[in-house]
């Protein structure tokens, strides 16, 4: 799975705010109106989320999205290890309703 075939199927999404955009690592803030949208692209990518779910996230997981902010209650995490290569994406509702931070990165 190529970070950056990930990112060129998100063209077309509106972003309310860039943050970042580099090798590898992508965050923006969308609106509400552009959540199924971009739900729809990245499961076409990741599958389901991995996040929420009933049971614990496995130990390597937990451990690799720390650093970028780890997933709390009501967020959603999609993740994929491909041999080196680890590629998730993090979505955090805001409590406004409104807007959704979304993190995409890479992680080799």
């Amino acid at each position: 799975m190529q970070f950056e075939e990930i990112k060129s199927k998100l063209d077309g999404i509106t972003y309310d705010t860039l943050r970042i955009d580099c090798d590898n690592h992508f965050e923006a803030v969308i609106l509400k109106e552009e959540l199924n949208k971009l739900t729809r692209r990245l499961e076409g990518f990741f599958g389901s989320p991995v996040w929420p779910s009933k049971n614990r996230l496995p130990f390597q997981i937990r451990q690799t999205i720390e650093s970028f902010g780890g997933i709390l209650s009501g967020q959603t995490l999609y993740f994929c290890q491909q041999g080196r290569e680890t590629v998730f994406a993090m979505l955090w509702p805001w409590e406004d309703g409104k807007r959704t931070t979304v993190k995409i990165i890479k992680k080799i």
